[in-house]
């Protein structure tokens, strides 16, 4: 239990120095990543007016199993389609403190393949 606590400590702290440097604003808001053991998450966030602009998870597009790398595919994709119909073309990639690799990365080539630039 403690190392799971020291764990995110440890994420957040990454989290906090990164959010330091990027910044998502209308014409280029912020990809934000979150996961947890059972699902993923991801959100386009403007920064300047502190709003969500679109939002997409596992758990919203009722995937069986949301913790593995094929549904974070699904999410990647599925984000990319709502920022489409929003005309958002370009976003800040802000992987949430997590390495990229794994479902994090699979969350931003499927975003990218379905048109995203990041």
């Amino acid at each position: 239990m403690i190392k799971k606590e020291a764990n995110n400590k440890a994420r957040v702290f990454r989290h906090k120095r990164v959010r330091k440097n990027i910044s998502g604003t209308k014409e280029c808001p912020r990809l934000d990543i979150f996961r947890s053991n059972k699902e993923i998450y991801a959100q386009v966030i403007d920064d300047v007016t502190g709003t969500t602009l679109a939002s997409s998870s596992s758990l919203t597009l009722k995937l069986k199993n949301g913790g593995n790398v094929e549904a974070a595919k699904e999410v990647g994709k599925d984000i990319a389609k709502k920022c489409k119909e929003l005309k958002i073309k370009t976003v800040v990639f802000d992987r949430g403190g997590y390495l990229f690799h794994g479902r994090v990365a699979a969350v931003a080539e499927a975003a990218r393949e379905a048109g995203l630039e990041f």
